[in-house]
């Protein structure tokens, strides 16, 4: 049984200490980077330094994907940098392209070589299409930034899965931005299964203060029926045995004048 679904939940971090406090709970298939979060968390934005970032989060294991961006100025430049961040683990290292049109050339040439890419910074659900039409992985929508912008973030998202799932394309809807718990929920109402998130969504999924209150509950009545140790028996002080003591016998005193008699006097 597939107890999971289609749910993937991604770690929007490139912190380790961030990663050695979240990643260990399982919840999260992968983590996912871009240079404004490499900048943030001060993390050089290289191909050597962003592959030992890889490595070291691939060592997680529940972490199967690694999610990085690349750069460059043109196309060209965009695919150099994408093929040397994939080299290192092609099935588990996807790589971030921009929605522009450079960015789709470099791409589509990703996907050419056999490279997993996601289209980043997606706003408008015809940039599903675009997605879909050179065969990417993933598209990611910045829910918080279209809001931000003053549009509908939540209905264009839900417009780019209604998308998806016409085409009955494998390609992912990677929601992006997302700022609370509770759009979390509404969007996997509406059929979404991957999430990136930041530490401070996944600290709020576990800020319900009457699940705080039944778990020290438990923990209190646990405490209460633990087993009582034995109860000490008082030991009975013993009395010391007086031991009886002997009495010198009695020496009979016998008179001199009663020695006189065997006397030998002569």
């Amino acid at each position: 049984m597939d107890y999971r679904g289609n749910l993937c939940l991604f770690l929007d971090s490139a912190d380790e200490e961030t990663w050695n406090a979240w990643l260990p709970t399982g919840m999260f298939t992968g983590v996912t980077t871009n240079p404004a979060i490499l900048e943030r968390d001060g993390v050089e934005c290289s191909v050597e330094s962003l592959s030992e970032l890889a490595r070291n989060a691939l060592e997680f294991d529940a972490v199967t994907e690694f999610q990085v961006q690349t750069w460059g100025e043109d196309s060209d430049e965009m695919w150099k940098n994408g093929i040397a961040l994939a080299k290192r683990d092609p099935d588990a290292i996807v790589v971030k392209v921009p929605a522009t049109l450079e960015g789709i050339k470099a791409a589509n040439a990703l996907v050419a070589d056999g490279v997993r890419v996601t289209i980043t910074a997606a706003y408008a659900p015809h940039q599903v299409l675009i997605a879909a039409s050179i065969g990417a992985n993933y598209v990611a929508p910045y829910l918080g930034r279209m809001n931000d912008a003053g549009r509908d973030g939540m209905g264009t998202i839900i417009s780019m899965q209604e998308t998806v799932d016409a085409l009955e394309s494998d390609m992912r809807i990677l929601v992006a931005s997302v700022r609370t718990a509770a759009e979390l929920s509404k969007l996997a109402a509406k059929g979404c299964d991957t999430f990136t998130i930041s530490e401070k969504v996944a600290a709020e999924m576990f800020a319900d203060p009457l699940t705080t209150q039944a778990a020290l509950d438990f923990e209190n009545a646990a405490a209460r029926m633990a087993p009582k140790p034995p109860k000490e028996e008082k030991k009975k002080v013993e009395k010391p045995v007086e031991q009886s003591v002997e009495q010198p016998a009695e020496v009979e005193v016998v008179p001199a004048e009663e020695f006189t008699n065997d006397i030998d006097t002569d």
